[in-house]
Formats: C-alpha cells, structure tokens, sequence
C-alpha cells in the first residue's frame, strides 16, 4: 500500500549528507557548486539525491543569502486572454531556457490587484519584475522604486519607464486604424470593446482611432464599451447593442479580434453582408483568423516577439549588459476583405 503524500515524509538535506557519508555543510556545497570537494564526493551526494529524491529549498537559500534569486515576477490581466496567454508563454520559455522561474500574478485589470500582488512577490524577493501595463498605484510605484531590481513594463511602450518598457505605441496602431479606414471612405464608425478602472493600452488606441477618424473628417458615432472581458460573445452582444442604437454605422472597429470575430458571427446571422452592409475591424491578428472565410481587417501585433524580447531585456539588465530602457517591437495593418477598399 503505497503512503499517502505528507510534509513528514520530505527527505531532507541531513538525510542526504547521511546516506553519502559526508557532512550536512559539504552536502550543501555540493548543491549550490561552490567547490571546495572532491569529484568523487560531488558523486557521491548527487546520487543519494536522485535515488532519495531530494528537492532542495531554493526559496529558503535565497532568504538565507546564500545566492541569487531565479525567481522572476510576472504579471497579467488574465488568463482568458488569447493575447497574454501567448506573450506569457513566450517570457516562461525563454526565461527557462536560462535558469529563471517564472511567479505568476493575475492583475484583473486593477490597480489595487497589481499593488497586492507586487506586495506579495516582492516579499519573496525575486530577481526581477515583468508588469503588463504603464500605468500602476502610488504605492505600487513606491515599492518598486524601492525594490532595487530590475523592472520592465510590457505591452504599451512607454518613452520614459519606470525602469525598460518593450511593447507598441497604442494611440499610433489605433491612430493608423483609423485613418486606414477613413481612407477606405468611411465616414460613420463605430466601436465595440471593454472598460476597465484605469486608463490601459486599449484606451490608447481608441483614442488614436477616434483622433484618426475625426483628422480625416469622419466620425467615431457610438463607442460601446462593456464591464466584461474581451472575447467573442461580448463582440457578438456588443454589435447587437451598438446596432440597435446607432443604425447609421458603416464600419465598426473592435478591440480585439476576438470581439470582432464575434461581430461577423451576429452579422452573418442577420444576414448582413460584410463588407458590402458594414464593415468590421479587429486588433491584434489573432489565430481566429485563420477559421474565417475572409480574411479579417486587423493589425498584427508579434505577440510572442514581445515575450521573448521583454525577457531577453530581463535577463540582460541580470548579466550586467547593457541595455535599452525602450524596445518596440513593431506592428502592421493588415487590409484584409472585411472592409471595403478603394
């Protein structure tokens, strides 16, 4: 009968030194590599941790000093979101491939959620902090200023950081937005999207839409902004709702692909034709794309080029290179067949 999992049964670091016949100090040199002992005993200690199944604490020698943290905090909206999903993925892999742990905190979109979070990680002392977002609390800014270790703030690309930044200029992508659609004689447009507490990135390209937009002698009619996360349904209700006030749209523009995929789905379904009836545009050139039967207006953003890059920033400032406090990774329109052209 096989024992049911407990803390008394964690083998530990003098039970390990015991069974390779050494002392508790040696064992522990020969976890951390310092030196000072034979092949032989590095052999010896190393094999009583694979067969004993030894898993060291390294939270525990990183309090006591011992060496540096692996650990590096990275924060989130959330997990729902195709978006963040992939850019974390893309931080997680690369920071792996050079030794770094990744502690995940999920924001919700909040201030006071980032600060708690902040609190908290700090508190287990990490070698860094990668924070999705420019904007954060009083408190929040106090604590990280005070932290002393390196910070990047991911996604909206700010010109003068807290400490790197590496993302896009939001207000310019949603700015070439607009004006790509002015351009393809719309006048009357609308937009469907989410809200949140705080001024966000999303809030940055809608105003460059809207500035876009009015530049070129067009007008944003309707900004339909909902308390929900951006996904399809809420595109979906969203354009019903945006529809059924403001009849005169020509051309709607979403937050995300996502919402916009959600959009052509109620249109398809009233039997509206896009883009001879209306017109739909998204954001962030999404993989839902790739389903549809035409290609979708949109703007690609290389999301995992700006994990990668956000933690190649990371692990640079930790080496001790120099570094940038400003990355842009880029973005481009794609025209697609959702919206009419000239």
């Amino acid at each position: 009968m096989v024992d049911k999992l407990n803390k008394n049964n964690k083998v530990s670091l003098a039970k390990v030194a015991q069974a390779a016949g050494v002392s508790k100090m040696t064992a522990s040199r020969v976890l951390r590599g310092e030196g000072g002992y034979s092949e032989k005993t590095r052999v010896k200690v190393m094999t009583q941790v694979d067969e004993l199944g030894y898993l060291p604490n390294r939270l525990a020698t990183v309090f006591a000093g011992d060496q540096s943290s692996t650990f590096i905090g990275v924060s989130i909206p959330d997990l729902g979101n195709e978006v963040f999903a992939q850019v974390l993925e893309a931080i997680d892999r690369k920071l792996g491939s050079f030794g770094h742990q990744t502690v995940l905190g999920l924001t919700q979109h909040t201030q006071e959620e980032e600060e708690n979070w902040i609190r908290t990680v700090l508190s287990w002392q990490p070698a860094g902090l990668i924070l999705t977002g420019r904007y954060h609390s009083a408190r929040a800014l106090e604590m990280l200023r005070n932290s002393g270790i390196p910070v990047v703030e991911i996604w909206d690309l700010n010109s003068s950081p807290l400490d790197m930044s590496v993302g896009i200029n939001h207000f310019d992508c949603g700015f070439e937005m607009g004006r790509f659609l002015v351009g393809c004689g719309y006048r009357s447009l609308g937009f469907v999207g989410t809200s949140h507490d705080t001024a966000n990135a999303a809030t940055a390209r809608l105003e460059g839409f809207t500035k876009a937009v009015e530049n070129g002698g067009g007008k944003v009619v309707r900004q339909l902004c909902l308390h929900d996360t951006a996904g399809f349904y809420p595109g979906f209700y969203g354009t019903e709702q945006l529809l059924a006030s403001q009849r005169d749209v020509e051309c709607i523009f979403y937050q995300n692909d996502s919402m916009a995929f959600g959009g052509l789905q109620y249109c398809d379904q009233r039997g509206m034709q896009v883009p001879d009836d209306i017109g739909i545009a998204g954001w962030g050139d999404l993989p839902v794309a790739s389903v549809l039967k035409k290609r979708l207006t949109s703007m690609h953003v290389p999301h995992i080029r700006l994990g990668q890059a956000a933690a190649e920033q990371m692990i640079a400032r930790l080496s001790g290179e120099p570094v940038a406090s400003t990355r842009d990774i880029g973005y481009r329109l794609i025209p697609g067949s959702t919206v009419r052209q000239r």
